[in-house]
């Protein structure tokens, strides 16, 4: 690939560092993306990071990955020149680097070089805004570097005698280094076990409101912010950029048929999403485990829109998020699409399928009706009794935050609840069950 990519950066900006982005295509691994496109995602992704000046973007296409360099001597003296000659500051993989071979490649190519994971962490970093945000990227930044620590110093655990209290040289050291992260790692624990308390009790204070929760979910880009804005009126970071939002928003909103909703906007998904930042902002993410309804957004003029949404429904599934919880896609970005586009047919013929574009307006009533009928016109708010023996019954309901007030009785107990039709079946199906 040999596209220009300086109308990217800021001509003149001595401040930006020259970044060439390369994308390893290895032979034998199954990728639904194909390698330009997965190129053009990377670059996008180099973008996204302030005072980098993205020069061009390469797929090299490997037989095999090397285990001391990635790429063969030969392939490794060609980027070489290459990079001395665009006078490149800094290379971008889009894949996974052993320390191993990123100190080899550094060395070689006399320049500094992040991997995939370090990319989207150095993202992260710059977008998040919340204390819990930033917390959960300075823990997974830091699962990472300790990760690369063990692995970068492995030659010298071979040097260890007797119980590994004394060491071959550098083993002290690395130890030490150990112990730091961890006890770094410990301290952020703690804060953020400290701000997800108080999360919960705003997510306590919100099950008490008998409104619906609606969480935004999609690949990054997708134009979730920008629909969010356009629901709600709120002025979301909303940029042609991954990762612009980082940190969830949520708004009380009334739907102009009189149901009162909370949209929650959240981080964009992505393929091959580090290990790291998936456990770290799993909290971020519980968000959409609240949720009554799911709405997938899709940038439906993306080449890889289905191959995005397959990586959003696993995620989605390794979240928990169960089968129950209503879900709606909506195919955005229908203004860059042909007049006689077959995807505007083909949405138009499927059930739980809505069009819009998020910028112009364009479907956002046929959006919001069926939000309100998948909803249902409000939470319903009744009264019912349970025998004694229904424990798991009562703890659901305890568990949902749905319950007002209990009067215990003779014949059983009187719960008075406030809930939405999904919560209603799930009840009805755990009283079964224990009957």
């Amino acid at each position: 690939m040999n596209t220009d990519f300086h109308e990217h950066g800021a001509p003149g900006d001595q401040h930006r560092q020259a970044a060439l982005v390369i994308h390893p295509e290895i032979r034998g691994n199954d990728l639904l993306r194909d390698a330009d496109s997965a190129l053009a995602e990377a670059v996008s992704l180099a973008q996204a990071l302030p005072g980098i000046q993205v020069i061009d973007g390469l797929v090299v296409r490997l037989p095999r990955a090397q285990p001391g360099m990635l790429f063969g001597s030969g392939k490794v003296d060609e980027l070489k020149a290459r990079i001395e000659a665009d006078e490149i500051d800094l290379v971008l993989i889009d894949g996974p680097v052993s320390p191993v071979q990123q100190r080899n490649l550094e060395k070689a190519w006399g320049v500094k070089l992040l991997d995939r994971t370090g990319l989207i962490l150095e993202i992260f970093a710059d977008r998040a805004r919340t204390r819990e945000g930033v917390l959960q990227v300075e823990l997974a930044a830091l699962s990472y570097q300790r990760t690369r620590l063990v692995r970068a110093w492995t030659h010298l655990e071979r040097q260890r005698g007797g119980l590994g209290f004394v060491g071959g040289p550098g083993e002290t050291q690395i130890e030490a280094d150990r112990r730091a992260i961890d006890t770094q790692v410990v301290r952020l624990k703690r804060q953020l076990e400290k701000v997800a308390r108080t999360r919960e009790l705003h997510r306590a204070a919100r099950r008490r409101v008998p409104y619906p929760i609606v969480a935004l979910v999609g690949y990054t880009n997708a134009g979730k912010s920008t629909l969010f804005n356009r629901l709600t009126g709120a002025e979301v970071m909303a940029k042609d950029m991954l990762f612009a939002t980082l940190d969830p928003t949520m708004r009380a909103v009334t739907l102009p048929g009189g149901l009162p909703v909370i949209l929650s906007d959240t981080v964009g998904f992505i393929s091959e999403l580090p290990t790291q930042l998936v456990a770290a902002f799993r909290a971020t993410l519980e968000e959409v485990l609240e949720a009554d309804l799911i709405l997938h957004v899709r940038d439906i003029s993306h080449p890889q829109t289905e191959a995005q949404a397959q990586d959003v429904e696993t995620i989605l599934g390794d979240l928990g998020v169960a089968d129950t919880v209503a879900r709606l896609e909506v195919w955005n970005k229908i203004d860059l699409l042909g007049a006689d586009d077959p995807a505007l047919t083909i949405a138009a013929r499927l059930d739980g399928v809505v069009s819009v574009s998020a910028v112009t307006g364009q479907g956002m009533g046929p959006l919001i009706e069926t939000i309100g009928q998948i909803l249902g016109e409000s939470r319903a708010r009744e009264t019912v009794t349970i025998g004694h023996e229904q424990g798991r019954a009562r703890a659901w309901a305890y568990e949902q935050g749905i319950v007002e007030a209990e009067v215990p009785g003779e014949d059983g107990t009187a719960l008075t609840v406030t809930w939405s039709p999904r919560q209603k079946a799930q009840f009805d199906g755990l009283l079964v069950g224990d009957g």
